[in-house]
């Protein structure tokens, strides 16, 4: 019958932690810069949104306002993780 403990891995360096599935590729973190991409994109997309056929402007002050959270929000959090990394 098979075992149903996990040995722990071995990159050459250290031993990792055999809960951590991605070590196995040799990569366990965030991408800040994938997320500060794809907050840009997002809220150009909405901003995008204004061009169209809305007569009352309720619309257009929701896109904008969810436009502008998002935008700082992952300037935010690109600035917050940059700080972070470099401080070590």
């Amino acid at each position: 019958m098979a075992s149903t403990d996990v040995e722990p891995i071995d990159t050459g360096w250290v031993r990792e932690d055999p809960d951590a599935p991605s070590a196995r590729f040799g990569w366990s973190g965030t991408a800040p810069r994938l997320y500060l991409i794809a907050g840009i994109v997002s809220s150009l997309l909405l901003l995008a949104m204004l061009i169209g056929n809305q007569i009352g402007h309720v619309e257009d002050i929701w896109l904008v306002a969810i436009a502008v959270v998002i935008f700082f929000g992952s300037i935010g959090m690109y600035v917050r993780d940059s700080r972070r990394w470099r401080a070590r």
